[in-house]
């Protein structure tokens, strides 16, 4: 959905950082990749309507793609999880990239291969 005309500046911006928070995950602790995320939507949440929804996706799917990860590291143990690992890693990037952008858009962007734990 494109709603860009409707919105501020500053609630694209907004969006956008909850995603672009995520990746504070690749420098810190794996839990930073929820944490980031999960703070600035903690602040923003009420403020902008936009916030709220892209602060669910992106949680939502940093939640996802953190459980995924541990699967395919256990799965390590017979060996498939070799070659998932890296898939879920690169998936993990670029959707974190795509979400980014279209959140700088305007766009409500659903994240595919999601577990919905925040409605």
């Amino acid at each position: 959905m494109d709603h860009n005309s409707e919105l501020s500046k500053d609630e694209r911006n907004w969006g956008m950082y909850v995603h672009l928070a995520a990746f504070a995950g690749y420098l810190t602790a794996a839990l930073g990749f929820i944490i980031g995320p999960l703070l600035l939507w903690l602040l923003k949440k009420d403020e902008y309507a936009y916030v709220d929804y892209h602060g669910k996706e992106a949680l939502n799917f940093q939640i996802s793609f953190f459980i995924y990860g541990l699967v395919a590291g256990a799965l390590m143990i017979i060996l498939i999880g070799f070659a998932l690992l890296p898939i879920v890693v690169i998936l993990h990037l670029i959707f974190m990239i795509i979400g980014t952008i279209r959140a700088s858009e305007g766009n409500y962007y659903r994240f595919p291969l999601t577990i919905r734990f925040i409605k």
